[in-house]
């Protein structure tokens, strides 16, 4: 056996450095016989992406002016940008990215809520594409990197393949995810969460209105969406529409410019949750209505926000967090004892059942104090409840080996900020990126990534694409 076994080697050496001295010669019988042999490309797999890997080269000035230039379209005065969904400004960014896309040589659809594809198609079309992207829009008065490193600079990733030669076997699609802030509607990840199949948005969806009484609908068929019905159901995608989808993201926190690590590989996504709390009082005059005889529907949020903190701390895990975002008083006078209080908060944890033990923590809380104020708890409604993501393993060894061959330094790590990710999870294999960010800054003004680390990111981005590409 040994002998045959080494004749066999010898064959497929021989074999291999003559298509390397014919070339990338795909018609060639002998070395496809070869390949369905072994079942293995005999050059593509290795050859292409080392050729890639030599080649790859980022337009770092023309992706900071793209990032710049979408900057620009904002509701408020540089250096903020706020962006809400299917605002003139939204739709006006929309515009822009889809014009770059097409720039690239992209072929541009979007679906009944504004997600936005463009599809660089591989030589096997039939494969299962292989998706990055993320989010343009923006909170108020907030910066211009997140969301949008993943966006310009997935196009900026196809670019650098095209321009180093590269040929991918799966088609390589970017993604523009419609209104990953919950800004407007109050839902965040709206867009990946319907393409996840969430069937209950697409119900509720029906009936949500912002805060000025503008319905969902109405709304995105002002921005040029939802034209022909209400069913959103052709928006969700099949389990398996992608063999794998990459977010490329600034951390949104300090720990990679802290220690001097280049690229962030993440392995999990922490599961958020998000919950609506109301308390009615009876108000009245400041002055006149004693401290013994109210009924403070302000005071009753101002304990809730500190029972959260209390709760999120006692689950005695630095992963477990809490915030209490949102708090408004009615009437809101200075000389008014407020009889309502709204209060938005927001816990997230790695683990699923120590942050669900939180809720019912904050729960009973809520209860508690509507009772000692003599208040009534109107409302304690959970909007979202979400599990965490993992990372698939395969994923993670494409980073990991493009960090590598760039010779950039790498780290594992947890994302306790929410992503698209999270929902792509569900569709397909998933994995991000993280690239350091100033001071860990975010949703403020000050944020901020130099191009250097922004190019990092691309760099890696698209030869993880390349590898996963050619699978």
């Amino acid at each position: 056996m040994a002998p045959r076994f080494l004749h066999f080697i010898i064959l497929l050496l021989f074999f291999i450095c003559s298509s390397a001295t014919l070339g990338n010669n795909h018609e060639d019988p002998t070395t496809k016989t070869m390949e369905d042999f072994s079942g293995y490309p005999i050059h593509e797999s290795h050859s292409c992406i080392s050729n890639t890997l030599s080649a790859l080269s980022v337009d770092a000035q023309t992706l900071q002016n793209q990032i710049d230039e979408l900057s620009s379209l904002s509701d408020t005065p540089a250096p903020s940008v706020t962006r809400i969904l299917y605002t003139e400004k939204d739709v006006l960014a929309r515009r822009f990215i889809k014009n770059l896309m097409r720039l690239s040589g992209l072929s541009v659809r979007e679906d009944a809520v504004g997600n936005i594809f463009g599809r660089w198609e591989g030589h096997e079309p039939e494969l299962a594409a292989v998706a990055t992207g993320s989010h343009i829009d923006a909170i108020p008065f907030s910066g211009k990197y997140d969301g949008v490193v993943g966006v310009l600079g997935a196009i900026e990733a196809i670019n650098v393949l095209k321009r180093s030669g590269f040929k991918p076997k799966r088609a390589i699609e970017v993604i523009l995810f419609t209104s990953e802030e919950p800004t407007r509607f109050g839902i965040g990840c709206l867009g990946s969460r319907l393409l996840a199949g969430g069937e209950a948005l697409a119900k509720a969806l029906k009936t949500t209105v912002d805060g000025q009484n503008i319905s969902f609908f109405y709304a995105a068929r002002s921005a040029g969406y939802a034209k022909d019905q209400d069913d959103l159901s052709n928006v969700f995608l099949k389990k398996g529409t992608y063999s794998a989808f990459v977010e490329l993201h600034i951390e949104q926190g300090p720990i990679l410019e802290e220690e001097g690590i280049s690229i962030g590989i993440v392995t999990a996504i922490a599961a958020p949750a998000s919950i609506k709390v109301e308390f009615e009082g009876n108000g009245g005059h400041a002055g006149a209505v004693l401290m013994p005889n109210r009924n403070d529907a302000g005071l009753a949020a101002a304990e809730l926000a500190l029972a959260v903190e209390r709760h999120v701390l006692e689950s005695g895990s630095i992963d477990s967090v809490g915030t209490v975002g949102i708090l408004e008083l009615h009437p809101g006078a200075i000389n008014s004892i407020p009889s309502k209080s709204h209060l938005e908060i927001d816990t997230r944890d790695i683990d699923e059942g120590r942050r669900n033990i939180i809720i019912e923590k904050i729960r009973q809380s809520a209860s508690t104090i509507a009772k000692n104020r003599g208040v009534r708890l109107s409302e304690f409604k959970i909007i979202n409840q979400d599990p965490p993501a993992l990372s698939e393993k395969s994923i993670i060894e494409a980073m990991k080996a493009s960090s590598a061959d760039l010779n950039l330094t790498h780290k594992l790590m947890i994302s306790r900020a929410y992503h698209d990710s999270l929902f792509m999870a569900r569709v397909s294999p998933m994995g991000m990126i993280f690239i350091p960010c100033y001071k860990g800054y975010s949703h403020k003004p000050e944020e901020f990534s130099s191009i250097d680390d922004i190019s990092n990111g691309v760099k890696v981005l698209a030869l993880t694409l390349a590898k996963l590409s050619i699978q």
